[in-house]
Parts: structure tokens; sequence; C-alpha cells
């Protein structure tokens, strides 16, 4: 009985992390610590350097700038409409995470492919949510979308070149 309550009371306290409005920005900067761990030396990894990369890829530093700052307007966008979009936004911030492992621990570029066109597809779901609620987190959310698009190019081209 007492490991029956311990567990009831862990798990009302992961409930009530799931459905705050302000756990959006602790999700967003997890995913952007765990994503950035198993991408923080690609500079080093003779995988990824070894790899026939599009003309359009940028240097990695770019990566660096515009991630955290895709992640500023996704937490807005989804800290301003949470209880709209809450659990589909934590779905696609998961996929988002593995990417970066799939991808450059684990050497699977199709199998992020697979997981970048989901995201995709959540993402522009999560969009016409926004769009019918609420234009500034709609516009705040465009730019993920579009990166998302150029990044699916960019690991599109790694599938079929190498």
């Amino acid at each position: 009985m007492k490991v029956f309550l311990r567990l009831s009371v862990v798990s009302l306290e992961v409930d009530k992390l799931f459905n705050k409005k302000s756990s959006v920005f602790v999700f967003i900067l997890l995913a952007l610590f765990l994503g950035g761990l198993s991408s923080s030396n690609t500079g080093d990894d003779s995988w990824y350097q070894g790899l026939l990369k599009s003309q359009l890829n940028p240097p990695g530093y770019v990566f660096g700038i515009v991630w955290p700052i895709l992640y500023l307007f996704m937490g807005i966008a989804a800290y301003r409409s949470f209880d709209l979009i809450s659990k589909l936004f934590l779905i696609q911030l998961f996929f988002n995470t593995i990417w970066s492992w799939l991808f450059f621990t684990y050497h699977l570029p199709l199998i992020a492919l697979l997981d970048i066109w989901l995201l995709i597809f959540l993402n522009v779901k999560i969009l016409l949510m926004l769009y019918k609620k609420d234009s500034l987190s709609t516009i705040l959310y465009i730019p993920y979308i579009l990166w998302l698009l150029f990044a699916s190019y960019l690991n599109l081209f790694i599938v079929l070149n190498n």
C-alpha cells in the first residue's frame, strides 16, 4: 500500500509538471541541452566530416546561433498557447531532441530523415492550430518550420549522396 501511495504521489507530481504552462521553458532548455550534447563536437567527428554535404550546408557555428533563437520563438509561442498545443508540442520536442542523437551519435541519417519529416508534419499541425487562435504565436512559429524544411533538405542530401 505504501508503494502504491508513493507511486501515486510521483505520478501526480509528474502530471503537474506536464500541465504547467511554465514547464514549456524547462522542456525547451532540456531539449536544447540534450540535443546539443550529441552535436557539440561535429568539428572533430570524422564520420560527419567525411560526409558529402550540400553546398548550402552552413558552417557549424550557424547552427549554434539559429537553434537557440528558434527555441526561444517556439517557447514563447508554446507558452502563449499552452492549453491548445501543449501535448503535441511536447511530442514534437521529443522528436526534435532525438534527431541529433539519431544523426550525430548513432549515424543513422535515413532514420533521422524520417524523424524530421515527422517533425515537419507535427509542426505544421501545430502551426495550423496556432493560426486559428493566436497570430503572434503563428508568426513566431513559422521560422522553426522553415528551418525544419531546410534541415530536411540537408539531411536528404546526405542520405542520397553518401
